[in-house]
């Protein structure tokens, strides 16, 4: 487990179960489909609801999709796994009992790796399970009445179960966006949030130092990256202070409100023995051959860390980079075409993770696909040529950069003579005449004799000052490592 940062003299240990919703076509034990946003209770069968005299059968596309997973985190997939029954009673189960895994899942062991930051993090998983999901309380508050809606009803899941190895939100909320680029990068989820297909519950405990793991309270259904920080962050120090205070923490099962920012008990938690779980008479053991798994190895395109691991040997980039442009499909194939076209690959690394993914940060509702039909990579491997060869500054770079993203795509075979054409018409080509640079700099020694002075007397502020009055005079044009030498070389004369 991470040795946590201590938060008013307390270690926080968090750990996470994400229900990942499996991108199939149709239920997991029925052909009943799983589009989202359909009409009440139009896509739920009787095996969904369990009726008497059906059968559930299993959607051989839901144990591909487990496979996947268990591949890509370095996991143990089981030649046998079982399922059992989960019994509880809650209006939206129509059964009565939920169809998962208990003692033998199908996904055992495995990990994920990220950065926090430069530092890199290794979260240890317990196991991937299968099962259905449950229906859905709808409540019209403004009528006083709630209904169901069993649309959702066997849906399948994989839910994903880590060991408590975070320490902190940030560390919580770094795991989950990972965790999230794997499943979609795999294609066996939408990773739509909003619409439950990527749900997290945490499970958050605090103790002092070398204390037993303290009691843990479980937030469910965390639905977004923002609130998960939120809840987590309340619910250590609502925590902290009840402890603070003499009060015990008992064991339950809360739910964060975004508009208060608080999270609230929903229920007394329970433990695996209330459940009461015991095999599903009407399922078989699953097998899974290891023929069929190699199968599935030999489809799966190259994953994050494996293709992360290639940018740094072919490309050169350091491990932060290459992880970071591996953050989705799009991005990593952005890089790759544009790195390949300039022969620059830590110059465009650094434009891509820079100036490009500012572009992203201001505009709404834009994604890295959207903004490759604005910049094709042709378009920025041109740029970062220019820079590469001193055409011009990085400073101008930024101007140029700003009319690509106004001219969306810009054939690849004419961006070079596209981006020379900016360059052009806006006067942005770098000063590499040595001659008239020094006239410049002459020019500005002999009018700012105190800066002289005091650059002279140890103070480097005033050779910075110098710099600047020569970029000024220059129009931004003059090459700034060209000026340094010039510069340094005048006033040491």
């Amino acid at each position: 487990m991470t040795t946590s940062k201590l938060i008013h003299g307390y270690e926080v240990v968090i750990g996470f179960e994400t229900h990942t919703q499996l991108a199939t076509q149709s239920k997991i034990f029925s052909r009943s489909p799983t589009a989202f946003g359909a009409e009440p209770n139009t896509q739920a069968s009787p095996v969904d609801l369990a009726l008497p005299g059906t059968l559930p059968v299993m959607n051989r596309e839901a144990v591909v999709c487990a496979i996947k997973l268990g591949l890509a985190l370095g996991s143990h997939i089981a030649p046998v796994s079982i399922f059992a029954r989960k019994n509880y009673f809650y209006p939206d189960l129509p059964k009565g009992y939920q169809i998962s895994q208990f003692e033998i899942p199908v996904v055992q062991g495995g990990e994920v790796q990220f950065f926090l930051g430069d530092e890199k993090k290794t979260v240890r998983l317990v196991r991937a399970h299968l099962e259905e999901d449950a229906g859905k309380s709808l409540h019209e508050d403004f009528i006083g009445q709630s209904g169901i809606d069993l649309n959702r009803a066997g849906t399948p899941l994989l839910e994903i179960v880590t060991e408590p190895d975070m320490s902190s939100s940030e560390e919580a909320v770094a795991y989950a966006k990972e965790l999230h680029k794997i499943v979609t990068w795999i294609g066996i989820c939408d990773g739509n949030m909003q619409e439950g297909s990527f749900r997290c519950d945490a499970n958050v405990s605090v103790r002092k130092p070398g204390q037993p793991l303290g009691t843990r309270r479980e937030i469910k259904n965390l639905n977004s990256f923002k609130f998960m920080q939120q809840a987590i962050d309340y619910e250590i120090r609502w925590q902290i202070e009840e402890i603070e205070d003499g009060r015990a923490i008992q064991q339950a099962t809360v739910l964060f409100d975004p508009d208060t920012g608080e999270t609230r008990a929903m229920r007394t938690k329970e433990d695996a023995a209330d459940y009461r779980y015991f095999p599903d008479p009407d399922l078989p053991p699953l097998h899974i051959s290891e023929q069929w798994v190699q199968e599935q190895r030999a489809q799966m395109a190259e994953l994050p860390r494996a293709m992360a691991a290639r940018f740094v040997s072919d490309y050169g980039l350091p491990e932060y980079d290459a992880t970071t442009l591996t953050q989705s499909k799009a991005m990593a194939a952005y890089f790759e075409a544009t790195a390949k076209a300039c022969g620059q690959a830590k110059l465009a690394s650094n434009w891509i993770m820079g100036e490009v993914s500012k572009w992203l940060n201001a505009v709404e509702d834009h994604t890295f696909e959207d903004f490759a039909e604005f910049v094709p990579p042709g378009n920025l491997a041109a740029l970062v040529t220019r820079i590469a060869d001193q055409t011009i500054s990085n400073s101008a770079a930024k101007t140029v950069f700003i009319e690509l993203t106004h001219a969306p795509g810009t054939s690849h075979d004419t961006a070079l003579a596209y981006v020379d054409s900016i360059i052009e018409a806006k006067g942005l080509k770098q000063m590499n005449d040595t001659g008239a640079l020094e006239k410049i700099v002459d020019e500005v020694i002999a009018a700012n004799a105190d800066n002289v002075a005091q650059f002279r007397a140890g103070k480097d502020k005033a050779f910075n000052a110098l710099v600047g009055q020569i970029m000024k005079a220059s129009k931004g044009k003059a090459n700034p490592q060209q000026v340094n030498e010039v510069l340094r070389a005048k006033l040491a004369g």
